[in-house]
């Protein structure tokens, strides 16, 4: 790719995405222009596809409406995106969900899996005090 591509795709990359896979059960907050007022729509579903890369990368969601599957493809770095929001997380083994197509009802779920937090016992550093020997009294 040309440089002078790169830097142009770098301008229209959003600084902060939050951290979701395929399988996590998302919040997307969808600009919706509607002759000269903007409103905000949510859209809930499962992440069943996330494809490309840098700025052309897009996810697939699916929900169920009024008992009909729906599926929406947005952008991640969208100008549109209002917001993003992991609502559960998923505990998936395939990178692509196209399976849950054919699936109904309580068969369509995905198991909910761990919750990754920062800071978490194994991830804390010790800090000196904890090393030190303890002090002898006489």
């Amino acid at each position: 790719m040309h440089p002078a591509v790169r830097e142009i795709e770098k301008t229209a990359l959003k600084d902060k995405t939050p951290d979701f896979n395929v399988g996590d059960t998302v919040r997307v907050e969808v600009e919706i222009v509607e002759g000269d007022r903007t409103r905000t729509q949510p859209f809930e579903g499962v992440v069943i596809a996330r494809k490309g890369a840098g700025p052309r990368e897009t996810f697939t969601l699916r929900r169920i409406a009024s008992g009909v599957g729906v599926e929406r493809t947005f952008p991640l770095h969208s100008p549109r995106l209002a917001g993003l929001k992991v609502v559960r997380r998923g505990k998936v083994r395939r990178s692509k969900l196209y399976y849950l197509r054919r699936k109904v009802g309580k068969k369509a779920r995905v198991k909910e899996g761990r919750i990754r937090r920062a800071g978490t016992e194994a991830e804390k550093e010790k800090t000196p005090e904890d090393e030190a020997p303890p002090e002898e009294t006489t």
